[in-house]
């Protein structure tokens, strides 16, 4: 079973920077896409953004295009997010999503096969 693991919440103020981290547990495994995933109390969980492994090709969220990075060390199978210049409305749990199999819309959290099990960021004004 495999297991991923979320690291690098926490309280970020307004304007700064966060990074997350993503690794997984268990046995080795060989995702196609990894993603990103907030979710905000009383909010729908929304897409953040979503990498592909091979390939390294990344895409992003309408919310933080121009300011966020996903990034993956395929050796230690982590993939990473930074969001800069972040704003209260970044606040949410942050999960980390594995899909194994190539799927189009990388956007539909229903196609991921693993998940994290969050983590949270606030972001203080």
């Amino acid at each position: 079973q495999v297991q991923l693991v979320e690291s690098g919440g926490g309280l970020v103020q307004a304007g700064g920077s966060l990074r997350l981290s993503c690794a997984p547990s268990g046995r080795p495994f060989n995702p196609n896409t990894m993603a990103w995933f907030r979710q905000a109390p009383g909010k729908e969980r929304e897409f953040v953004g979503a990498i592909r492994w091979n390939s390294a090709i990344d895409y992003y969220g309408e919310s933080v295009k121009d300011r966020s990075t996903i990034s993956r060390d395929s050796a230690q199978n982590t993939v990473y997010l930074q969001i800069h210049r972040v704003n209260p409305e970044d606040t949410a749990v942050y999960y980390c999503a594995a899909a194994l199999k190539y799927y189009r819309d990388y956007t539909r959290a229903d196609q991921y096969d693993y998940w994290g099990q969050g983590t949270q960021v606030t972001v203080s004004s």
